[in-house]
């Protein structure tokens, strides 16, 4: 090997070297970046001239470079956070977004999972770009087709209150009595409350009267005050709804009738019919007559109450469960599910190329995108309320970069040599 040979060596050395410095330097860098995968540099030599032909010298080299910088794929430790919208994978995959990066339009993936809830209500990371995954119908079916995440900004419709479902026990020792609808609570022998509602999501305290008509008998009947009814008089209790229950010698419920079922509330559409269920009656249901609605020789008291019907609300919070679905927390306690994160994984996540932001694109190295769900197809679970931090280890990276600058400066010495080897020749013609 000539001496500029061996200068061109040397140089090489330093050109690689600090090129993987560069690489430690980036992995330092993001130390604290969400989501952040380090990095590491492959070296490999560089041959003198080529291997082809037939020589009876050895084949000299030509120093090293860095032929690739290899993103490294091991997971990052998972931190608390108090926000719900933060979402960290545990185990493989990525988050999927969409939208404008670089100026560039498409698809990213990522693995840093700060999310917050846009102005019009949809989730986004830090730079605008939305969150994809399957959004649900108001029944709860959720899409096949992949579209940017609606988490608030819509309203839950009223519903009113179709069926009402009642638990009680009735005293078997209660004496009979005449129940006068003009004075309930002097005249029977029981009474439970429920709050129901109209078409306009109003609510009504409806109060369920039981009064013992005679053995194993009882009457019902569930009435408001007329200030609440179209007609009514306020202040005088107005029934809308009204039926017998019959009992088996065993306290057991027998049947259950409805006589009366009719609720014009104020200002609502007029004719509502609430089915009030009292259990599952031996004769009229089929049942055992022991689910709910009693007759024993207790003290009467209500041991369950439920409707269907709810007033109108808003997104109050969501809340992101294990396998990506979203679930609205509205202002009106109910709960209904929004949609469904996707999460992507690759055939070989080692082809794709670093978008920045924490994102990257997919190349014909790393196959077409598989996108899913999480916790099916080998992709990871996802934790709300934390996020995936750097993978990145300072001490392995410092104990990298000690070696890097050592091995720049072996090879400037080679330099060093080689220039002081080449002022002797110099110097031989003097």
């Amino acid at each position: 090997m000539s001496i500029l040979r061996s200068m061109q060596t040397g140089a090489a050395g330093l050109r690689s070297h600090s090129a993987a410095i560069g690489v430690t330097g980036d992995n330092i860098a993001n130390v604290s970046t969400t989501g952040f995968k380090r990095s590491r540099g492959v070296f490999e030599d560089m041959l003198g001239r080529s291997i082809a032909g037939s020589s009876a010298l050895p084949t000299a080299g030509a120093g090293s470079r860095l032929a690739h910088v290899e993103q490294m794929w091991t997971q990052g430790a998972l931190m608390t956070t108090e926000s719900p919208t933060d979402l960290a994978l545990s185990g493989d995959g990525f988050f999927v977004v969409q939208g404008n990066q670089g100026g560039i339009d498409g698809r990213f993936y990522t693995r840093a999972g700060q999310f917050s809830i846009s102005a019009d209500g949809r989730l986004v990371n830090p730079n605008g770009l939305e969150l994809l995954g399957y959004p649900a119908s108001t029944d709860g079916t959720m899409s096949a087709q992949l579209g940017p995440l609606t988490v608030a900004g819509g309203t839950l419709p009223a519903t009113p209150t179709t069926s009402g479902d009642i638990s009680v026990n009735l005293d078997a020792n209660a004496p009979v009595t005449v129940f006068d609808p003009a004075n309930p609570d002097a005249t029977s022998n029981f009474s439970t409350a429920m709050t129901v509602y109209d078409s306009l999501g109003n609510s009504h305290e409806v109060t369920i009267y039981f009064s013992k008509s005679a053995a194993n008998t009882w009457d019902w009947s569930a009435m408001v005050d007329g200030a609440e009814i179209t007609g009514g008089t306020p202040g005088t209790p107005t029934a809308g709804a009204s039926g017998q229950l019959t009992f088996t010698t065993d306290g057991e419920l027998d049947t259950e009738t409805i006589t009366v079922n009719n609720w014009d509330f104020v200002d609502a559409t007029p004719g509502q019919t609430i089915a009030f269920d009292f259990g599952d009656a031996i004769t009229t249901d089929g049942g055992t007559g022991l689910a709910a609605t009693t007759q024993f020789g207790s003290p009467s008291t209500t041991n369950g109450l439920s409707q269907d019907g709810f007033s109108a609300g808003t997104v109050a919070g969501i809340a992101v469960e294990a396998d990506g679905t979203v679930t609205g927390v509205f202002s009106n306690g109910q709960r209904r599910t929004l949609g469904q994160v996707a999460v992507a994984d690759f055939a070989s996540e080692h082809g794709l190329e670093r978008a920045g932001s924490g994102l990257w694109v997919e190349t014909k190295a790393s196959g077409e995108a598989l996108v899913g769900t999480a916790g099916t197809g080998g992709r990871g679970a996802i934790v709300a309320g934390a996020l995936e931090g750097s993978n990145v280890d300072l001490g392995r990276e410092f104990v990298d970069l000690i070696g890097f600058q050592r091995g720049f400066q072996a090879n400037s010495r080679i330099i060093t040599t080689a220039d002081e080897m080449y002022g002797e020749l110099v110097n031989l013609k003097r």
